[in-house]
Formats: C-alpha cells, sequence, structure tokens
C-alpha cells in the first residue's frame, strides 16, 4: 500500500475560452461537491480498504450515490432534490425505486473458470 501522494508524470496546457462574470467564479462549489463525494463514499477517502478492484464497480458506485443525491434526498437549501428543483420530476424517489432501475439490465453469464496447469 502507497502512503505518499503519486508522482506527476505529466500536464497538458488548454486555453479555455469565454466571458464569465467574475462576481460569479468562485472554487468553493466544485470543493464543497468534492467533500460531498468523499464523505459520501468511504472509496474516496485515503488509506482505505473499500475500494473498487474493477472500474465498472467504481462507476457503478458513483451512479448510485449521485442518483441517490440528485433524486432521493432533500436538500435543504431548496426543500426539494435538485431534480425535483429543476423539474426533472415531480417526486421524492425511493431506493426501492432507484434499485428497480437497477434490476432492469439482465445479469451477465459468468463465463467458464480458466483451468490451472
Amino acid at each position: 500500500m502507497r502512503y505518499s501522494p503519486a508522482e506527476c508524470i505529466g500536464c497538458r496546457v488548454e486555453k479555455i475560452q469565454g466571458d464569465p462574470d467574475p462576481a460569479h467564479v468562485s472554487t468553493s462549489y466544485v470543493e464543497r461537491h468534492n467533500l460531498t463525494i468523499r464523505m459520501g463514499l468511504r472509496r474516496f477517502t485515503r488509506l482505505t480498504n473499500a475500494h473498487s478492484k474493477k472500474l465498472e464497480n467504481h462507476c457503478a458506485a458513483l451512479a448510485i450515490f449521485f442518483m441517490h443525491y440528485n433524486f432521493a434526498r432533500v436538500h435543504s437549501t431548496v426543500r426539494c432534490s435538485p431534480a425535483m428543483a429543476a423539474g426533472v420530476t415531480s417526486h421524492l424517489w425511493s431506493v426501492e425505486e432507484i434499485v428497480s432501475l437497477l434490476l432492469v439490465e439482465a445479469p451477465k453469464k459468468r463465463g467458464p473458470y480458466k483451468k490451472r496447469a
């Protein structure tokens, strides 16, 4: 297990164009969102054994977290879910509704195990 930060092996410089309003430019929104993810998913905390061995599992955990965050959780600032505030849905989703979306796709059948020599 590695206890030191990873070494930077390169960077890419890109020009981003636009005319943002300086009064509304702030990194606090992004930092708050990053903190929410770190607190909500143990796989993003440092020195933890709650990690994903496969990229697919990692992406699935993120998708479930964002689905719950946006559709099933009441946010105190808007007093409803963000999806309701945006007009995407008219009700708070239950965990059962979210799970039913996961069960729509049939599970993949595993192939035969490799024989050891």
